[in-house]
């Protein structure tokens, strides 16, 4: 007989609970169930996933939490309407950022940035040093020094969360980390379909940004980023 600690076990279940709740969450977002249809039973997505149903249970109740699913005895599993899941849930917006098909998430995306990250560069402006402006300028810089699109888009994203930083407000900070996956997603396709002649002013709107933020200018600062935003929105990729 084979004895499994304890511990193994419970990672085993965990392992197991996480590809269901993967699997059967990207169904969801991708639209394979509805709003308002009724999920697989659970011994079905036992058997679907060759899970127990104590991980079917599990998955069950994390993507409850996420506000994708709900459940009522004896009625079954649904999958709720779209305007009610959690989307500032990380998953929820990876989920979306990975669909071949992106253009409303995005729109929605523009609009909350559209909403936080100017009034976050006019607070950075308020309250940033200027060792916090020297680093901001070298990031902004590395837009220009990237090997390839992937590190310009992972070094726009560190130039987005670090003015989000800079605001000193805890929730515009933790909104960056909320929404990197959805913008990485976001900034690799615009550096893919930007062209070397769009290169220049692509830079030049985010020194704008560092410009006013080191010079203490808060609604300069507020309007740079808008503009950052909205020629992102004018993209292909948008």
């Amino acid at each position: 007989m084979t004895f499994v600690a304890k511990g193994e076990l419970g990672s085993r279940v965990g392992s197991h609970t996480s590809q269901v709740v993967e699997q059967l969450g990207r169904a969801i977002v991708a639209g394979e169930y509805p709003p308002e249809t009724m999920i697989p039973l659970d011994p079905d997505i036992s058997e679907m996933f060759n899970v127990s149903r104590t991980v079917v249970r599990e998955a069950k109740k994390t993507l409850i939490g996420k506000g994708l699913i709900q459940s009522k005895a004896k009625v079954g599993t649904h999958v709720r309407p779209a305007e009610q899941w959690n989307m500032f849930d990380p998953d929820v917006l990876r989920w979306h950022a990975s669909l071949r098909n992106v253009g409303v998430f995005m729109e929605e995306l523009f609009e909350i940035r559209l909403i936080f990250e100017p009034a976050a560069a006019g607070k950075a402006a308020a309250c940033a040093n200027e060792a916090d402006c020297a680093a901001l300028s070298e990031l902004c810089e590395n837009l220009a020094k990237g090997p390839d699109r992937a590190a310009v888009a992972v070094a726009d994203l560190e130039f987005h969360k670090m003015v989000l930083n800079l605001s000193g407000n805890r929730f515009l900070q933790s909104l960056g980390d909320l929404v990197q996956a959805a913008l990485y997603s976001l900034f690799i396709e615009e550096a893919r379909e930007r062209s070397d002649s769009e290169t220049d002013a692509f830079l030049d709107r985010h020194r704008a940004v560092v410009k006013a933020i080191a010079t203490g200018a808060p609604e300069e600062a507020s309007a740079a980023m808008r503009t950052v935003i909205l020629a992102g929105r004018r993209a292909p990729a948008g």
